[in-house]
């Protein structure tokens, strides 16, 4: 027995240690196993802090980590997810929104650049593009990235950021760890690290008085079995010159696709945009999901179960309906919606459509954009339009500096950027050339000893940051381009009305103030401003429907209309200076349109149209308080 007693003992010993051992190991690996990149110096500590902390694994986030560790700052990046890429490789928007000057060349290099040029063309293989930003980080000696690691809190003395609290996943289960740093970029696509700073911020299109509406959010789906051959003979020889197809990319059917009906609530499907997988399966960014809160987890979870729960649906429709997807079958959707729009921060400037539209420069520019400003539906009840087509604009450093804290820069869709000209800016590639901005200003603000607000404000500074970035192979050469419309009387009304998102001038290089408007457009203007700011006043629809032909608007039609909007029967056959008349003692004629009441003859000039428009704009705004 004795010798049996000794066996156990040791048989029990070596189950201890190997058990000891096995835990040691799952210890080291939980700590290391979403760790890789470069070794670095910085522990992260309160004693040893990184120098550049960024939060958001984002295509702009990586540019962030990347420019920062090249110049030489100590890096480290968080993510929550097991990988990087975040919308283009998680929420799969395999399709670039490119950014051009008016001689096609791309004004969004450097880091970017290095992305494009590693993928296919304007449309890329997802896998691809995560291993591409894999490599990419890999090759910083003075970056490390840490995946798996869920933004929770932020440290701050004062209004002085100085560390992150994540809840990191490892292998023995979720553990929270503060890291410290010098400097913090937030690259989330909804500046959850700003936000929880403390820093100020809007949300969707509530800075133009629209509180609760956001851009629609789309998922996308992976298709196989589709024959790209077919799809490009259908798209390419059609009469529609707004289609079209490429080796990789695809972008039509849309009479197809509205032809669907949908069975979940809050759903709609538009004319796909279809890129090209290596393997030969395709991505369609086509489904739209309304009423998605990206900001409500709840409100998030719903809008995916409704978009998996449509996709076999859309999938069966399509094999009857579109050419070349006879034999499609569904593989899946993106693991992550596409949200288009949640918070915008409010820096020292905020980037305005104004600014977009007219093409504006500014001194401390360090990113260039240049795409249509592509106002995407935010109900079932509208369909989105484009509101202008910029020939470039720059954007200042200042949109990266958030108001209130220190210590932080803002980069991507949720920089400070209106919500209108966020339809433009919100590109990625446009982000990631904030996002390699950010990260070369981090490092220099280190260097110089001077915080972001300063630097914002310092000239010299800016020029400086502005030659490394163009050392980086960046594009900032100072631009001017004129402005058709600058010079017209009715233009400060425009330039009001545009910021609402009201004026649209869709790809056309003027508005063309002095030709008539159309009485659709006066009655669709004027019925949204009341509906806007004064509800109680809207009248029946069917009253003034009768008012919204494509046709040329008559100046009978225009004060009928108005005088029919403050609840006075009128017609639009009465004589003009009856209705003139009677618009004036309502109180509904400026003086700034009976000045120019002549112009345009018997009809309505788009430039009084908007002057009048605005007049009752401002009068509403301000009744409305």
């Amino acid at each position: 027995m004795g010798s049996g007693y000794a066996r156990g003992r040791v048989k029990k010993k070596g189950r201890r240690f190997w058990l000891r051992l096995l835990l040691g190991v799952a210890a080291v690996a939980a700590a290391l196993v979403f760790w890789y990149a470069g070794p670095g110096t910085g522990a992260g500590t309160a004693g040893q802090p990184f120098d550049v902390i960024v939060v958001g694994g984002e295509p702009e986030g990586v540019a962030a980590a990347v420019a920062a560790s090249r110049a030489g700052a100590e890096t480290l990046l968080l993510e929550r997810r097991d990988g990087l890429g975040g919308l283009m490789t998680y929420g799969m928007l395999n399709t670039i929104d490119m950014n051009r000057d008016p001689q096609g060349k791309v004004v969004t290099r450097g880091l970017f650049t290095e992305f494009y040029q590693a993928m296919s063309g304007e449309a890329f293989d997802v896998g691809e593009a995560k291993d591409f930003f894999a490599r990419l980080v890999g090759k910083e000696a003075h970056l490390q990235v840490k995946l798996g690691a869920r933004f929770v809190a932020p440290v701050l003395a004062g209004q002085t950021l100085v560390g992150v609290e994540v809840e990191e996943q490892t292998l023995l289960g979720p553990k929270k760890r503060t890291y410290y740093g010098r400097r913090f970029i937030d690259a989330t696509q909804d500046a959850d690290l700003a936000a929880a700073s403390g820093v100020p911020y809007t949300v969707g299109a509530e800075d133009r008085d629209l509180p609760g509406e956001k851009m629609v959010a789309t998922l996308m789906l992976h298709v196989g079995g589709v024959d790209w051959a077919a799809i490009r003979q259908a798209l390419n020889t059609d009469a529609d010159k707004g289609t079209g197809a490429s080796n990789f990319s695809a972008w039509g059917f849309l009479k197809e696709a509205r032809g669907y009906q949908p069975q979940e609530q809050g759903l709609r499907l538009r004319g796909l945009n279809i890129g090209r997988q290596k393997d030969g399966t395709v991505l369609i960014n086509a489904l739209q999901i309304f009423g998605v809160d990206g900001l409500i987890p709840a409100s998030y979870q719903d809008g995916m179960r409704r978009g998996q729960a449509e996709a076999p649906r859309i999938v069966a429709y399509l094999r009857q309906r579109i050419p070349g997807f006879s034999q499609a079958y569904l593989i899946g959707t993106a693991p992550e919606l596409y949200v288009r729009e949640t918070r915008h921060v409010i820096g020292e400037y905020q980037l305005t459509i104004n600014d977009l539209l007219e093409n504006r420069d500014f001194p401390d520019t360090i990113a260039i954009g240049s795409y249509p400003v592509d106002i995407q539906p935010t109900s079932p009840d509208n369909w989105g339009y484009i509101l202008g087509d910029p020939i470039q604009y720059g954007i200042p450093f200042r949109c990266l500096v958030p108001r209130e804290v220190e210590n932080l820069l803002v980069v991507g869709r949720a920089a400070s950027f209106t919500s209108l000209a966020a339809g433009s800016a919100r590109t990625i590639p446009v982000g990631m050339a904030t996002g390699q901005a950010a990260g070369v200003a981090a490092a220099m603000s280190l260097e110089t000893k001077m915080g972001f607000r300063q630097m914002a404000g310092d000239e010299q500074a800016v020029t400086e940051l502005r030659r490394r970035l163009v050392a980086q192979g960046a594009y900032l050469e100072h631009f001017h381009f004129p402005n058709p419309d600058a010079g017209h009387w009715a233009y400060p009304a425009v330039r009001s009305l545009r910021e609402t998102g009201l004026v649209s001038q869709g790809y056309a290089a003027s508005l063309e103030l002095d030709r008539p408007v159309t009485a659709r457009e006066f009655r669709d203007l004027l019925w949204e401003l009341v509906r806007r700011y004064a509800p109680e006043n809207l009248p029946d629809r069917a009253a003034i429907e009768p008012l919204g032909a494509n046709a040329p608007l008559t100046k009978g039609q225009a004060l009928a209309l108005v005088l029919r909007m403050h609840n006075r029967p009128a017609d639009p056959g009465e004589a003009v200076i009856r209705l003139l008349d009677r618009a004036w003692e309502a109180g509904a004629m400026p003086p700034v349109v009976l000045e120019h009441w002549e112009e345009g003859g018997a009809y309505v000039t788009r430039g009084v149209a908007y002057a009048w428009l605005n007049w009752f704009y401002q009068m509403l705004r301000s009744r409305a308080g």
